[in-house]
């Protein structure tokens, strides 16, 4: 097949699973991979806490020191239930570094300052802060990266 002038190479398909092997060595040296090399770490450290947090909300379903849904609410059981689960499929999407994970954990992170705000006691207004801060960090690294190349760069194959 001949080539039209200036193309030597075939354009090579993405890298799908180019995230999460942004460890392996030749990888790492890039300059452009930095930013994303950032956001990885910082979703894995996330997933770290969301699965402390599942853990804690399935302790408080399933080791109770007195019965739980007998005494709040159907709206906040829910809740509870919603969280326990959320918590912890967000927190493998984040470990993962996937964007379906990264789209999960800040629909429960929203998710859960709203909770906060409407079911008084639910969360404490220092994990809504803390919620805000992780948002705000995780949108600024997610733009450093797509804004230095992130995924394009890491795309190319010598």
């Amino acid at each position: 097949m001949k080539l039209s002038r200036g193309l030597s190479k075939m354009a090579l398909p993405p890298d799908s699973g180019a995230a999460i092997r942004l460890g392996e060595p030749e990888l790492r040296a890039d300059e452009e991979n930095q930013a994303g090399l950032a956001l990885v770490i910082f979703m894995r450290l996330l997933a770290g806490l969301w699965v402390v947090q599942g853990l804690m909300q399935w302790s408080a379903i399933l080791l109770p020191p007195e019965p739980v849904f007998d005494n709040i609410s159907a709206l906040r059981g829910a809740a509870l239930i919603f969280f326990s689960i959320f918590d912890l499929v967000a927190a493998v999407g984040l470990w993962l570094a996937t964007p379906w994970g990264g789209a999960i954990w800040l629909l429960g992170a929203v998710a859960q300052i709203l909770v906060a705000l409407w079911l008084p006691g639910s969360f404490s207004m220092l994990w809504v802060g803390a919620d805000c801060v992780l948002i705000a960090i995780y949108l600024i690294l997610t733009w450093r990266a797509g804004r230095q190349g992130g995924p394009r760069g890491l795309m190319r194959r010598p």
